[in-house]
């Protein structure tokens, strides 16, 4: 049987999956020529992250198909139900990314909160000229501990995201309209643990209260983060958001920031990928990086061994 990972899949999935049999290919096919790829190769199985979509056309052009796989947690690049109805089986990895992306929230606030997104960029061109200018105007950086974090969204990754603000000393609330509270556990090298219980509360009270938000929500078809929602937030909070193009309106973003609503925006994800709109790319009060919170080597390692462990399951 022939598996297609069409957007890679870490050298740990190759191995289990071809230790069990299944051929593996990683060329990579363009979305135009998937379903003719499919057909001509007589592909079983084929996995995506987020790059390739897997529409109701290409699953009625495969019947060879007979699972389709995404490297990540959600799967709104994929028609789940129509494919589910076509009797195909529809497989993700919900947990393992979550630290890595958690892990990328913290890397993009303790950065915006030291100024590290302007200094990065102002230091080649200006720090043998101006140094003592720009350590001035980078001297009032604020500290995390002791500040309020906002999570909106707290499944997996929000609640990954509250453990590394519990330890960093940070007021934790949290907003989900599917669950009531969650249990977070710590653990600690030396085998000690602890437990938190935080209790879900409205959006809007997390946008009043909150000196951070971070957003941990699928895809929607309205923003979570518009105009109204801006305008509740403090006055000079930040938000991050590492979870999906298109849940915060950038119009009304790149306005609160101009004129001073927000300090800063952390963006991993954009509305407009892979062209984000360069308003966005331009303006020095954001943090930018490239879609890039489960990148990393530890969650493509978990990704690959969860989709071969399903998939052979599945299958074999």
């Amino acid at each position: 049987m022939k598996v297609l990972a069409n957007d890679g899949v870490s050298q740990t999935g190759i191995d289990a999956l071809e230790k069990a049999g299944f051929e593996v290919i990683t060329t990579k096919v363009a979305q135009e020529q998937l379903a003719n790829y499919i057909n001509s190769e007589q592909i079983d199985v084929v996995l995506v992250r987020s790059a390739t979509t897997v529409r109701k056309e290409v699953i009625d052009a495969c019947p060879s198909l007979k699972i389709i796989g995404r490297g990540g947690v959600g799967m709104d690049n994929i028609d789940v139900a129509y494919a589910r109805e076509k009797g195909l089986h529809v497989i993700n990895t919900p947990a393992a990314s979550s630290a890595s992306v958690a892990e990328l929230v913290f890397a993009h606030l303790y950065g915006s909160v030291r100024f590290l997104y302007a200094a990065n960029r102002d230091m080649p061109l200006d720090g043998d000229s101006k140094f003592k200018d720009l350590k001035k105007a980078y001297a009032k950086g604020t500290e995390l501990r002791g500040k309020t974090l906002g999570i909106i969204g707290f499944g997996r990754i929000g609640q990954e995201v509250a453990k590394i603000a519990i330890g960093c000393g940070m007021n934790v609330i949290a907003s989900d309209p599917f669950m009531e509270k969650a249990s977070i556990d710590l653990s600690f090298f030396d085998g000690q643990s602890l437990s938190f219980t935080i209790e879900t509360i409205a959006k809007e009270e997390i946008l009043k209260q909150s000196d951070f938000i971070t957003l941990h929500v699928p895809a929607q078809k309205e923003y979570v983060i518009g105009k109204d929602e801006l305008a509740l937030m403090k006055n000079g909070a930040g938000i991050v958001n590492a979870a999906r193009g298109g849940v915060i309106d950038e119009v009304a973003l790149i306005d609160a920031l101009d004129k001073g609503k927000l300090s800063f925006a952390a963006l991993d994800v954009f509305e407009n990928e892979p062209k984000p709109a360069i308003q966005v790319l331009m303006n020095p009060r954001v943090s930018l990086t490239p879609h890039i919170g489960a990148a990393t080597q530890q969650a493509q390692d978990r990704i690959g061994t969860e989709l071969a462990d399903q998939i052979i399951s599945i299958l074999k």
